[in-house]
Parts: C-alpha cells; sequence; structure tokens
C-alpha cells in the first residue's frame, strides 16, 4: 500500500493487524482518484473510516488544504498518526479517535470530499450516508465517495443527495453522490 501520487508519492504506509481494517486495494484507489482527480486541489477532506488513513493521505498528497481522520480503533489511530508524521503531511490533518455516529453528531463543521470505506460485513455504509446527508455536512459543490463490495447495492435515497456514478473494479465498487 503506497501513496500513488503527490507531494508524498510512493510513500509506503503502514495498515493496521488484524482483520477489522481492510485496506483499499491500489486498483481501487487509482481508479477512484481517477475519478475525481480534478476536485480535490484545496478541498476539505473528511475520512470517516479512516483505518491506515490512506485515502484522506492521497488527498492531502494531491493537494487536499486539509483531511480530518475519524476511527474507533486506538490502533488504527495510531497507524493514521504514523503514516502522516512519514508522509510530513501531519500539519493539515486533524486525527479523532471515535466512532462515526458520535463523531458525526457533534460534527458542526462542512467537508467538500467524504470518503465511506467501512467494514464491508456492517451496514455502516448506509449509516453514514442517512447521518451525512440529515446533519448536511458536505459542501455545496461536495461529493462522497462511497467503496462497497461490487455485490452490494446501497439502498435506500439520501436526502439532498444525488447518486452521480458507480464504478467496479473486481470485487469492489465505488459510488459517488453529490450534493443535490
Amino acid at each position: 500500500m503506497r501513496v500513488i501520487t503527490g507531494s508524498a508519492r510512493g510513500t509506503v504506509l503502514k495498515a493496521p493487524k488484524g482483520m477489522q481494517t481492510r485496506p483499499t486495494m491500489d486498483q481501487v484507489k487509482e481508479g477512484l482518484f481517477s475519478a475525481i482527480q480534478f476536485e480535490i486541489e484545496g478541498r476539505r477532506v473528511l475520512d470517516l473510516f479512516a483505518g491506515s488513513g490512506q485515502l484522506g493521505i492521497e488527498a492531502l498528497s494531491r493537494g487536499a488544504k486539509s483531511a480530518v481522520f475519524i476511527d474507533a480503533s486506538r490502533e488504527a489511530c495510531a497507524v493514521v498518526r504514523e503514516n502522516l508524521t512519514k508522509t510530513r503531511l501531519s500539519d493539515r490533518a486533524q486525527l479523532v479517535q471515535s466512532d462515526y455516529l458520535s463523531y458525526l453528531a457533534r460534527c458542526r463543521e462542512t467537508f467538500d470530499l467524504i470518503f465511506l470505506d467501512p467494514p464491508y460485513a456492517e451496514v455502516f455504509l448506509e449509516t453514514a450516508l442517512k447521518k451525512i446527508s440529515e446533519i448536511d455536512i458536505l459542501s455545496d459543490s461536495g461529493i462522497i465517495i462511497c467503496e462497497r463490495p461490487a455485490e452490494k447495492q446501497l439502498s435506500g435515497v439520501f436526502s439532498g443527495l444525488l447518486h452521480d456514478r458507480d464504478y467496479r473494479y473486481g470485487k469492489a465498487a465505488v459510488t459517488l453522490y453529490r450534493k443535490a
């Protein structure tokens, strides 16, 4: 797992041990960043299920203004901190150890890019999308990038969000939502 391009290009990132975190494959990461490549520069990023922090770090490396990393796991937060230090991107990052619903319940910021890459076996993705649409933290030109198993369909309509596109990368899929 490495940073693909930008200021931290080629830096190898550490991943938390165990099965709780499933790092995004490089092919999927390359595809999703290709889809949003012109919408990263100067943007505020939320990496809601940070894991290793690789999605938010990639965005920072490509010129995002700032990123907030959220993860409930103490070990994952330690890995994100280490990866931010290694890539020299800590100065534009905020790391919060919290479960995603608690963070969203108290969030008063808006974001231009929101990465949602939760554990596949849970309903966290739909719950996070519903909560984000309710609290309206996506900027007017914002994008939500969701990674999910290719066979899992996202059910439901999320108020204030428009389904933009779906991309498939082997067993993984990426769905983009934009502000309505």
